[in-house]
């Protein structure tokens, strides 16, 4: 019996989303790292098989199992394959000569507890030293976390064509360079888990502010970019946890009012006008326990300062009660460490608060290199409408219009212009 299509699809994107990482992972283990791109290929061959199938056959009772059983019977077969045996070189090769040991060692791998960690090593994996920090986490994005190529371009503010580079980069590295499938030691260790939550903080931001498409915030990236934070955390092979613990408090505060972010009917609502009571207080408290947890002994991290920032929003229990005095001293600290276009964009919001449209103005004016994100725009406008600069108001936000990628801010932009030709009248 037939399935409606479209309802199959939007099946195989969740499960994409939720179940593509954790396959590739599993499955770059069964063949070598060296065997990365094959991997992915599985994984693709299994989702599209599974369009097909379910489209004509009808959704099976467990779809996940389904396309999990998919992926390894395909694996399984690629193994038996006498070309295969002589390029392999991960730790199932000695299991490859018989039948009989090939398939239980291949499905034990895939359980819950082998998968979780094979996350852990695909991530250190993508982060290796010899992959640059670009490729790194453009591939760790790509591989462990689903992203699409445009998902990459718009969290590294670049295009399409600079991604694929970098990817092909990576991998290509990975093999030549025959980089191990592990979670690192000692020297090794830090400077990998540095890009290990540079990625995670990417993936999170992607959830927090989808880059396009309907949805303002993407919860499942958002859910996926926490639980494997946790996973670090809770790691026993990783010692200092201290700067983990400080994303994982970023995350799980800013997290803590999404509910509050939107309307019944998915409308933007700025932090000003929100219902501060939806905010998940459970979810506050878990950030203040990580951000105790996070207190560092001597460096202090980009998440360390954000987290603070976040703990001020979460403390208030109003916006006017809002600590602006004490948010812009953590940004003025936060720029001596990352100066980023987009750090200095969201301190000139502080200064606003602080010492005034105008002022904060002129700091929107001195950021370079944001003149392709509508945010920029959108900031700079609402100083104009304070400033009742409602004309230029209205130009600013046309920009910002014409740049915003996603739907519910493309009509919150609409609305300001509104407000703003009323203004004008």
């Amino acid at each position: 019996m037939a399935t409606d299509q479209k309802k199959v699809k939007h099946l195989v994107d969740r499960l994409f989303r939720h179940e593509y990482g954790r396959l590739v992972s599993v499955l770059t283990r069964i063949f070598g790292a060296e065997h990365l791109e094959l991997a992915e290929d599985v994984v693709q061959e299994s989702l599209i098989k599974a369009i097909k199938n379910w489209t004509y056959k009808g959704i099976p009772d467990n779809p996940k199992g389904w396309l999990y059983r998919v992926a390894r019977n395909r694996a399984i077969n690629i193994l038996k394959k006498k070309q295969f045996k002589f390029q392999h070189s991960s730790e199932i090769a000695h299991f490859i000569q018989s039948e009989w040991t090939l398939r239980p060692v291949v499905e034990r791998y895939f359980s819950e507890k082998e998968i979780r960690d094979d996350q852990l090593r695909m991530i250190f994996t993508c982060c290796h030293q010899s992959i640059t920090r670009d490729s790194q986490v453009a591939l760790a994005l790509k591989t462990l976390c689903g992203f699409n190529i445009s998902e990459i371009a718009q969290a590294f503010l670049t295009n399409k064509e600079n991604i694929n580079k970098r990817l092909v980069r990576a991998r290509r590295t990975i093999k030549n360079d025959k980089v191990p499938f592990d979670i690192p030691a000692g020297n090794e260790l830090k400077p990998r888990l540095e890009a290990v939550l540079e990625t995670l903080y990417l993936l999170f931001n992607e959830g927090y502010k989808a880059s396009e498409g309907n949805q303002l915030i993407r919860n499942d990236l958002v859910d996926e970019a926490i639980r494997l934070t946790e996973m670090i955390v809770n790691h026993p092979s990783i010692a200092d946890k201290k700067t983990s613990y400080a994303l994982l408090a970023l995350m799980q505060l800013n997290a803590s009012r999404f509910k509050a972010r939107q309307d019944e009917d998915g409308q933007i609502i700025t932090l000003e006008h929100q219902d501060r009571s939806q905010w998940d207080q459970s979810l506050i408290n878990k950030g203040f326990l990580s951000l105790q947890k996070s207190e560092p002994h001597q460096h202090i991290s980009r998440y360390h300062i954000l987290a603070v920032i976040s703990a001020y929003h979460c403390s208030a229990s109003t916006y006017m009660d809002t600590n602006w005095n004490g948010i812009l001293l953590e940004y003025d600290k936060l720029i001596q460490i990352d100066s980023s276009p987009v750090v200095l964009l969201n301190r000139a919001v502080a200064v606003g608060k602080v010492v005034g449209a105008r002022k904060a103005i002129e700091s929107v004016n001195q950021i370079k290199d944001l003149e392709d994100y509508h945010l920029f725009y959108s900031v700079k406008a609402e100083f104009q409408i304070e400033l009742d600069l409602f004309e230029d108001a209205v130009e600013t936000l046309k920009k910002a219009y014409k740049l915003a990628s996603v739907e519910k801010e493309k009509e919150f932009i609409k609305k300001r212009m509104a407000f703003c030709r009323k203004k004008e009248i």
